[in-house]
């Protein structure tokens, strides 16, 4: 009972800022954009913002490093501290541009820590402070007498399933060199996802949701398959074991083919992961703007929809638990595919 207690009281807690910005709104008078809302949380931004009350905003600045296209000097400053040459274009998500003396405006070179950067530090940090404490544990103990528990236990779990069950599995006989890469990517992006989950500092941004980033992720997997690929791989995409006549009339076809195909399989990887962890997220997001509307409705009209509402984001937390898992572990399975497939044996 006490169990049940506790968790009714968290969530009370936690939906209680939704009632103050619903009546903040219907006293203003603005109406609940739900689509700018979804957006402006999905999208990066120069500041953490953490909640609004009575139409002031609290959020954690982050620095803003800018080096301008027309002067080559450099800014160092944050949202509110930006100079008047600089300004937000909220057409193009809220991105910094130049204004030149001549009129027109450009995009300067932005090395800002923004929400993404500042979270992607976060959880690298998280990762750290993990693996050294079970390094730790497995220094000080005998490992072969005394098996670990806990969370060192659930941790060595996790890494060996990875690393027997898809690295070992997927790659071949140089499991070993790529085992790193692998074990590093499943790690970040599960980190990333389940850090994203959480409503409040030092949680919400929308990492992977991002696509510079699984972009960048697609990017490394690439890398590793066609620079490390050995001459088999590359073998059977220009020649590959298949009739002339499909090599070279009318045109080369299955080399063609073979050869998009290096292109096609990271792109793949990025847009997976991208579009599932942002689908997520805007649902997630738009159960909660129901909730706002409900409250403006009033206690008897927004009841029964609160209540759905409350369910429905219930059950999609759960369900992302399950996709941080699942999405993190399907980049890894088929990067470990893709780069098991650059390291084929000749066949007999």
């Amino acid at each position: 009972m006490n169990r049940i207690k506790s968790i009714l009281l968290f969530f009370m807690m936690m939906f209680l800022p939704l009632n103050i910005f619903a009546d903040e709104a219907k006293k203003s008078g603005s109406e609940l954009n739900i689509s700018e809302i979804v957006l402006e949380h999905l999208s990066d931004a120069y500041e953490w913002h953490i909640t609004s009350y009575n139409g002031k905003s609290l959020s954690i600045p982050l620095p803003i490093i800018l080096r301008s296209s027309e002067t080559g000097h450099w800014t160092f400053c944050t949202a509110e501290t930006l100079p008047a040459n600089y300004f937000f274009n909220e057409n193009m998500h809220g991105k910094i541009y130049e204004k030149l003396k001549d009129g027109s405006v450009v995009r300067p070179l932005d090395l800002s820590i923004t929400k993404a950067v500042c979270q992607i530090w976060i959880v690298a940090f998280i990762l750290i402070a993990v693996f050294l404490s079970c390094a730790h544990w497995y220094k000080k103990r005998d490992c072969t007498s005394e098996a670990p528990g806990g969370f060192v236990g659930m941790m060595e779990m996790l890494v060996m399933s990875i690393y027997d069950d898809v690295i070992k599995a997927c790659v071949g006989k140089e499991y070993r060199k790529y085992a790193p890469y692998l074990l590093t990517v499943f790690f970040f992006i599960f980190t990333t996802n389940l850090m994203g989950l959480i409503p409040i500092f030092p949680g919400g941004a929308n990492v992977t949701g991002n696509i510079n980033i699984t972009f960048f992720l697609a990017l490394c997997t690439m890398l590793l398959v066609n620079v490390f690929g050995n001459k088999e791989y590359w073998k059977d995409i220009f020649w590959p074991k298949v009739p002339l006549f499909l090599k070279f009339y009318p045109v080369p076809l299955i080399p063609v083919i073979e050869l998009v195909g290096v292109f096609t399989k990271p792109f793949a990887l990025m847009v997976r992961l991208f579009a599932n962890m942002l689908a997520g997220h805007a649902i997630i997001l738009s159960f909660t703007c129901v909730i706002f509307l409900g409250w403006t409705l009033g206690p008897g009209l927004g009841a029964g929809l609160n209540i759905f509402s409350l369910f429905m984001l219930l059950f999609m937390n759960l369900l992302e638990l399950l996709v941080a898992f699942v999405q993190a572990y399907v980049f890894t399975l088929l990067s470990a595919v893709f780069i098991g497939l650059a390291h084929q044996e000749e066949a007999e």
